[in-house]
């Protein structure tokens, strides 16, 4: 309980910026004893800045936080879509889990249920979560860290890669546009995703149904490199027929109606 309501705190504070207690009560559904009371523990490991009546993010604090808001998004629906990817997991293989959120819920679904599997990755967040998992061999790449998206980028990244073959790759995007193209907010990561693609057989793309009709500035690739693409029931109708148009091999994962 209380770490969901850090987190909801957390996450206010980055959305909303300065806020007084009423607010993050209100936000939270906690007394104002209590916020006051995890305002002064947040303070105290350095991610807040606490003012009269209210606090703010330390500014140092503002790219974990942000990450961590992301990975809350759509939560149900990137559990989901990571249940249907488990499922085409392959015992002695090597893959890569590249650093999204949705491909985060995945390394934590094989984290419930693992087998031997050698595992490369971009993404600090997913090696974490992989530490000490019995059966996998994971595998960090070097580079440059993007601290926005807690992702090794850059050049030496893209050499490792080079050096590799993969059985499978799983791959978030930012956004899909009308154009038929997957984009991402960084260059750095759509280099490197680019690399990745071309680096296996089977791109997998891991994308809830908000990432479509979006927009990102920077182009990775048409969303008919994917081998398979992950989407949820909540794709509306006309990007479900775009995707047959378009001749990609979509699974739509059935959810609840949205709330």
């Amino acid at each position: 309980m209380q770490s969901d309501r850090i987190s909801k705190i957390q996450q206010h504070l980055y959305s909303n910026g300065l806020s007084n207690v009423q607010e993050l009560a209100e936000a939270t559904g906690a007394s104002i004893v209590t916020i006051r009371r995890d305002l002064q523990r947040l303070e105290e490991v350095g991610t807040i800045t606490r003012t009269h009546g209210g606090a703010k993010l330390a500014d140092t604090a503002g790219p974990e936080i942000a990450f961590q808001s992301r990975v809350q998004e759509a939560l149900d629906a990137k559990r989901a879509i990571a249940q249907v990817a488990y499922g085409l997991l392959r015992p002695h293989t090597t893959v890569f889990f590249d650093a999204g959120t949705t491909v985060l819920q995945l390394a934590r679904r094989l984290k419930l249920d693992p087998f031997p599997l050698t595992v490369f990755t971009n993404g600090l967040a997913v090696a974490q979560e992989l530490v000490n998992v019995d059966g996998l061999n994971v595998n960090l790449l070097g580079g440059q860290l993007r601290n926005e998206n807690l992702s090794m980028v850059g050049p030496y990244a893209e050499q490792m890669l080079g050096e590799l073959w993969l059985d499978q790759l799983y791959l978030g995007t930012s956004a899909v546009r009308d154009d038929g193209r997957m984009y991402t907010l960084s260059q750095a990561e759509a280099s490197l995703n680019r690399v990745m693609i071309g680096r296996t057989a089977q791109p997998i793309v891991l994308a809830d149904s908000s990432k479509f009709g979006h927009s990102a500035p920077y182009a990775v690739a048409p969303v008919t490199a994917a081998h398979t693409l992950i989407t949820d029931s909540h794709l509306d109708a006309a990007w479900k027929s775009r995707l047959v148009e378009f001749n990609v091999a979509a699974t739509i994962v059935p959810l609840g109606r949205p709330s």
